[in-house]
């Protein structure tokens, strides 16, 4: 899949239901929980272990996926909520 058709296969789960949810390397806190379509993190932390856990919760709570990203911005876990 190129970056323009990841980019819009996000921009049309951006706002439903399907939306998961990414830890990402942030550049002001260090980690960042990113709901898909969202430009500004859920929540930020120093703490990687911390924002895993946030993102693990949200998407439990919409019965989605979270996404767990390494320092180089590579898929390293996933977590399914979906039904």
């Amino acid at each position: 899949m190129s970056k323009e058709e990841r980019n819009e296969y996000f921009k049309e789960r951006a706002g439903t239901d399907d939306a998961r949810f990414h830890v990402v390397p942030h550049e002001e806190e260090n980690w960042a929980v990113k709901k898909e379509g969202m430009e500004e993190p859920q929540c930020t932390s120093a703490s990687k272990s911390e924002v895993i856990e946030e993102a693990k919760r949200m998407a439990k709570e919409a019965g989605t996926m979270a996404y767990i990203h390494d320092e180089d911005g590579k898929i390293d876990r996933q977590y399914n909520y979906e039904d």
